[in-house]
Formats: C-alpha cells, structure tokens, sequence
C-alpha cells in the first residue's frame, strides 16, 4: 500500500507549481533560508525521507494511497487531479503490503520507471548461501523503499525521496536444482511451451533469481539496481537486465491507462481488486501443497520487439481493426467508451464482425478464453536502433497469474494462433518465476522456502 510524507494542504490556496510565482510568504521563507549559516547553526543531517517530507510534503496531499481499490488498473491508480511534481518523490510503498501477505510491485500503481533483472547462482553457491543474499537483499529493498539510504551507498538518490519504489523478488525454474530444493518446486512452473511466434535469445532469458524495481524517478530507480547488483558480488552472477518506462505521474491531465509505443491504449481489460474472483485469479491460494507459495503468485516476462516501421504505415482505420479498439480512446469498435464491454457478437452491414475475427482484442478477451486472465504490468523500452535503421523498441511484458498454465499459456496459445497483431510483433526472451509472499517484518523474502 501506498501512502505519502505527512503534510497539510491549506484550503483555499493553490501550492505553487511549475511556471507559478512564490507568494510573498514563501518568498519571505526561502529568503530566510537561503541567508548564510552562523558559526555556531547546528548541522542537519535530513535522510531521504524527511528531505521529501519537508520540501514536498504539500504537495504529497494531492496523490493517491495505492491500495487495493483501483491499484490494478493502470486507468484508475491515481487521483482525479495531476500530482503536483513536488509530491511525486514523497510517495512510499510499504515492503510488505499492510492488508496481505504479498509483495510489492504487483498490485502497486505503475511506475515511471522499471528495472527486470535476472541473476544466476555463482559456482558454489549453495542453499545457505543463496539465504544470505535474500536476507541481504530483503534488507535493503527495504530500507531504499522507506527513503532511507543502506550503509556504504552510493549517493545516487541522497536528495530524492522513495518516488513509490518496490523491489519485487521470485525464483526461476533453475533455481530450485542448484539449491537441493527440487521438491518444493511448484508445478506451475514448469517451462512455457514453445510458440510459433517466438525468436527467443536464450542468453537473455529465464535465470535462478529475478528482480523487478520500478519507481517514478529514474534516479531512484537506478540507485536500487545498483544497489542490490552490488550485494549480489560472490553469490550470484547477473544474466540479463532490460529497463523500461510509462508516462511519469502528472503528466496527463488526468489518471489514464498507459500507452504502449504502437499508440494503443494497454491494459483496458486488466482484473480489478474489486472483483470477486480477484485474488484467486492472481494469488496462490490455500489449496497449493507448496505451502512457502501461499499468498505468492507467479511471473511471465516477455521482452516483445514491435515492428513500428510497418506498423506506423497503416492507416489509423487498419490500426483499430487489427486490436478491435478506437486508439483515441481505446473504445472497442462497437461503440461506447474504454470501459464498455465489447459486443463480439454485433455485425455490420455487410454480415461481417464488427470487431474483426482476428483482433487482437477479441481473441485475447476472458470470453474468447474460458474466462482466463491475467494481471498485465508492463513497461515499454527503447534500446537504440538495429543495423537497418528499425527502432529496437517495444514492451516489456510483465503478467501475474495464480497458475500460467491457465491464464498466460491457455491465452497466448489462441494468439499463437490468428492473432491480426502477431505480424507486427517479435517475441524475442522469455522467462516464469514464482513469486513468493512478503517476508514477516523482520525477515526475508523466501525464507519458508530456504530454511523450511
């Protein structure tokens, strides 16, 4: 859950923002501080956190606590209102969420900024040693998400505050085998099945230990990653990282789902904690006979390269037909607003689907799959451009599922398939890990599993 610095908006006044000349009494008060220190002023030392709280505490008052009523949908995870710039480092999100067992960063609001890694056990790393570096990692994503700074840091984000950083941790397949734990290896994580539109790179996919940092600060961002990459120095080796991005909070007028680089609206159908079947949808339950899993759930990552030049030479018209959707505001082809169902069964006048037989939004959808579905996180990247001149862009796809067997495999198998989107995308690395609930206060992530 997210909640802010405490601080105190007074009513009726405006907090001056970006563009806004200071009122006389701020002007008075930054005059008064910036007067030149007596021999004898007192040294402050301000963390990270009261450093935000003090400059941005006015401006916290404007953004939304990122519980479970509405944290979901990438549309309704903030306030009605922009955030004002000054509250956006002042927000923080709990390591260990206050009304459940599971982790951050998966029901948390999407972030600006996002970091995937994944690490690979070093030779001789054994069960106890692969403890110790949870207990260490735990430890310190949990004093970088509070605003506080660990010893021997960095000073990357020594004047920024939390920015709603989370640091997620889970286990690959692999993992289980180099640690003697290949009896409490869930089922749910045996290997994806190969699909005809993959073009994986081994190199830059799976891995024993992954981690996703996601923040609205890329400073921030890159100080945990550096941070946890530096702790991982004996113990582990890393095999892959991808950084990724969304919009930065405020910079749309109001809260609305993300964009992806192809210009579409992403995320419109995503489960809402206020659905009945939520949590079973997306969290391990009890029934599991792998008890270190209950409250965890599991984690398909895919690195997607779009082919924006071809993309970009339809025509808008061609565009909504291959998703099923406006791209001005993400309304399925058969009318109404984002949100609306879309009737799959409604024709035109020539006989024919509305919504087209092979859009993408019509195959990918709950009815179109037996009602599988899955909790979408992604974020897009840019990483330069290839030797033919085509942006080497796309989507880090990220989705949560209490079992991908039914939710991810069972719907990307139908893409497989005749999805109209297919053509225009690459998949090109892969992996799934199994996501353990947050640790006790205290502990470390993992620790039923290590030392059960």
């Amino acid at each position: 859950m997210s909640k802010q610095t405490p601080g105190r908006k007074t009513p009726g006044k405006k907090i001056p923002g970006p563009g806004r000349a200071p009122g006389p009494a701020a002007t008075a008060t930054a005059d008064k501080a910036a007067a030149p220190a007596g021999p004898d002023a007192p040294v402050l030392e301000l963390s990270r956190r009261r450093l935000l709280g003090t400059v941005g505490a006015a401006g916290a008052a404007g953004l939304v606590a990122g519980g479970a009523g509405g944290a979901l949908t990438v549309t309704a995870a903030r306030d009605d209102a922009p955030a004002p710039l000054t509250g956006i480092g002042s927000t923080e999100v709990a390591f260990r969420e206050e009304r459940a067992a599971h982790q951050s960063g998966i029901t948390t609001p999407l972030q600006a900024n996002g970091h995937l890694l994944a690490f690979d056990l070093a030779p001789g790393t054994d069960r106890k040693g692969a403890a110790a570096l949870l207990r260490r990692w735990s430890r310190t994503a949990e004093e970088l998400m509070a605003g506080r700074t660990p010893d021997a840091d960095t000073g990357v984000a020594l004047d920024a505050g939390p920015s709603s950083l989370t640091v997620t941790f889970g286990f690959g397949h692999s993992f289980f085998g180099r640690t003697g734990l290949q009896k409490k290896r869930p089922v749910q994580l045996d290997p994806l099945p190969d699909f005809s539109s993959d073009a994986l790179d081994p190199g830059r996919s799976n891995g024993d230990l992954w981690i996703q940092i996601g923040a609205d600060d890329a400073l921030v961002a890159f100080h945990a990653l550096r941070a946890l990459q530096k702790e991982a120095a004996g113990r582990a080796r890393l095999r892959w990282q991808m950084n990724g991005f969304n919009r930065t909070p405020g910079a749309t007028a109001r809260p609305m789902t993300t964009r992806n680089l192809m210009g579409q609206i992403d995320g419109t159908n995503n489960p809402r904690p206020s659905d009945p079947d939520f949590d079973a949808r997306i969290f391990v339950d009890r029934d599991t006979d792998q008890e270190w899993m209950r409250g965890g759930s599991f984690a398909v990552v895919r690195r997607i390269r779009m082919l924006l030049d071809d993309w970009e030479k339809r025509s808008r018209r061609e565009q909504e037909r291959v998703i099923g959707r406006r791209k001005d505001n993400g309304a399925p082809l058969t009318g109404g607003a984002e949100t609306t169902p879309m009737r799959l069964d409604e024709t035109g006048a020539d006989g024919l689907p509305v919504i087209p037989a092979d859009a993408h939004a019509r195959i990918a959808a709950p009815e179109s799959n037996q009602g599988a579905a899955m909790l979408r996180r992604p974020f897009s990247f840019h990483d330069g451009f290839r030797d033919d001149g085509a942006p080497d862009a796309g989507l880090l796809f990220i989705c949560w599922q209490a079992d991908p067997l039914r939710a991810f495999t069972q719907v990307q198998r139908k893409l497989d398939r005749g999805d109209a989107l297919s053509p225009f995308l690459r998949h090109e690395a892969s992996g799934l890990y199994a996501v353990p609930p947050a640790a006790e206060p205290g502990d470390y992530v993992g620790r039923p599993l290590l030392e059960g």
